[in-house]
């Protein structure tokens, strides 16, 4: 299926390309996700004459995003979470949970903007984090987990 992208997607191209996806990742996830269009002749037309608006909202929201990243990149976030007395943890500290902190902090970041590359951490430490607010924005914290015994 040929799309018009509205907005710049990872892997996939940027504001006004028109790409060929598989039809199920339109269907399901690009077009209720409102990240872009089918391709027909109408909904080139519409979005010729909206272009300039939309690159205007996608500047704001990369300038929005790199306002937060740079108060965010290389801070520290202290997690207090219940351990034994070897260190490990009676469960984990997962992307939720960070997010949640992070939310305590003023800052608005989803679940899923929180990228774990070694998955949920399991230990007492410090352990870093990356936080990507936007596409091209992506910001590195530090995560330090306090363990408290029980």
């Amino acid at each position: 299926m040929q799309i018009i992208l509205l907005e710049k997607v990872v892997n996939l191209g940027n504001l006004g390309d028109i790409v060929k996806v598989k039809d199920g990742y339109a269907r399901n996830f690009l077009i209720p996700q409102r990240k872009a269009r089918r391709a027909t002749e109408a909904n080139k037309a519409e979005f010729a004459a909206k272009r300039a608006e939309l690159e205007k909202v996608a500047a704001e929201k990369l300038a929005a995003a790199q306002a937060v990243g740079e108060k965010l990149n290389g801070s520290t976030l202290t997690i207090n979470a219940k351990a034994g007395v070897d260190g490990r943890l009676f469960g984990s500290v997962t992307n939720f949970d960070i997010a949640e902190a992070l939310g305590k902090q003023a800052y608005t970041v989803e679940k899923s903007q929180v990228r774990m590359p070694i998955g949920p951490l399991k230990t007492v430490g410090e352990h870093s984090v990356s936080v990507a607010l936007h596409t091209d924005v992506v910001a590195e914290i530090t995560v330090s987990v306090i363990g408290e015994h029980a």
